[in-house]
């Protein structure tokens, strides 16, 4: 499964990850764990750990995504179950993270599109993301709200990272036929 989108007269492709992709992945959340507002993480994950996080994924058959610009993985995004216990086995929590040098340029947009769609394929009927520091990261927040994401609640000073405390928005969208319907 392979889709091309252009943006700004260049193509970029969003295609499903690979245990290959876990290097670059790995380098490209560490900027966003070690500089950025997104990851309430303080030390970005080993390659090795990455991987694991991506078979963890793949185990319970969720897509995660990569956007490749020439080549180059630029982002990527990821659905995973949104808690463990079986009420909520119809809910899964969305995380996407864009290289800083390519925010703005519509990868994150492209990403967004091709997992709602392949999210939309399974069971699932809401979909939510947890946005770090969420009145300061109005990227994300704008992002959200595109692809049909509401704000659901705002937890206040929940986390203490780079010398000040950050909020998070929790953002939420129906897939499939939300709760209009009874699942099957």
């Amino acid at each position: 499964m392979s889709a091309v989108d252009v943006f700004y007269g260049a193509e970029v492709e969003i295609r499903e990850a690979n245990p290959d992709d876990a290097e670059a992945i790995s380098a490209l959340y560490a900027w966003h764990v070690l500089n950025g507002r997104a990851s309430f993480e303080e030390v970005p994950p080993t390659v090795d750990e990455m991987r694991e996080r991506m078979q963890l994924v793949e185990k319970q058959g969720l897509p995660w995504l990569v956007a490749l610009y020439r080549g180059i993985i630029v982002g990527y995004t990821y659905a995973n179950l949104y808690r463990p216990r079986p009420a909520y086995r119809y809910t899964i929590e969305e995380s996407i993270y864009v290289d800083a040098s390519m925010t703005g340029r519509g990868v994150g947009s492209s990403l967004m599109t091709r997992l709602i769609e392949l999210c939309e394929k399974g069971p699932w009927r809401q979909m939510v993301a947890v946005i770090g520091d969420g009145n300061n990261n109005s990227g994300s927040l704008r992002l959200h709200k595109k692809h049909g994401f509401e704000v659901a609640g705002q937890l206040r000073s929940v986390g203490y990272k780079l010398g000040d405390w950050r909020d998070t928005l929790i953002v939420q969208r129906p897939l499939n036929d939300g709760d209009w319907t009874l699942p099957e």
